[in-house]
């Protein structure tokens, strides 16, 4: 049986790009919360535009070194359903602002040149023993800002045994997708600056091409 790899579609901002995206065949939609990004959204922005989500699709938060007011304000007004850690929480953060708003959530890791597998193991077994909502790592590329990254890290550093669990990010695009698929196996995959027009605006036929992309390497054994 082939193997389905999960695809979430990051840093929507618009309704034509919300639905082109669902359209399209994603898993899951993620809404950035950081107001340094240019695909920031607001509480009330977004609520807006999940009321145009379907069931059955997933909406992700992403939030930077928030305060738990903040996510609190955000979650309160737009129904995510699962929170993206993307700073330098510590798992104590992450842990108690789910608590606060009784979300499960992911925490990306942001691999370094010098990251080891072991690094990765052990971090992921660490969020796993302190959180009951810790849902899995999401890994991206190490650069000096936040966000996503928009550029590939090494992913032989990922070990086998955790590749089934993680979500695959950090430079992803139409082009190297089958590929990142079919050498990593991972859970899932996120991109958001790869099947852009622009900073925040979607490209559906990007968006289209990457999913088939990916679904191309799912039947590769």
């Amino acid at each position: 049986m082939a193997q389905r790899t999960r695809i979430k579609i990051c840093g929507i901002t618009r309704e034509e790009d919300l639905r082109a995206v669902v359209e399209a065949g994603a898993d899951a939609l993620g809404f950035v919360f950081y107001p340094q990004s240019p695909r920031f959204v607001d509480g009330d922005r977004a609520a807006h535009l999940l009321a145009d989500l379907p069931p059955f699709v997933t909406s992700v938060g992403l939030f930077v070194n928030a305060e738990s007011s903040f996510v609190e304000s955000v979650v309160e007004r737009a129904p995510i359903q699962v929170l993206q850690f993307h700073g330098d929480e510590s798992v104590e953060t992450c842990q108690m602002i789910a608590e606060r708003v009784k979300r499960p959530f992911l925490r990306a890791f942001r691999v370094k040149p010098d990251t080891s597998a072991q690094d990765l193991l052990e971090y992921e077994a660490s969020y796993r023993a302190n959180s009951p909502l810790f849902q899995g790592l999401l890994l991206d590329t190490f650069v000096d800002s936040f966000g996503g990254s928009g550029k590939v890290f090494d992913w032989s550093l990922i070990p086998k045994e955790l590749a089934p669990r993680v979500v695959l990010s950090g430079g992803l695009s139409v082009q190297n997708a089958t590929d990142a698929v079919q050498q990593v196996r991972p859970f899932a995959v996120d991109i958001s600056s790869g099947v852009e027009l622009s900073k925040g605006i979607k490209d559906p036929a990007k968006v289209q091409a990457f999913i088939h992309a990916v679904r191309t390497a799912d039947h590769i054994n």
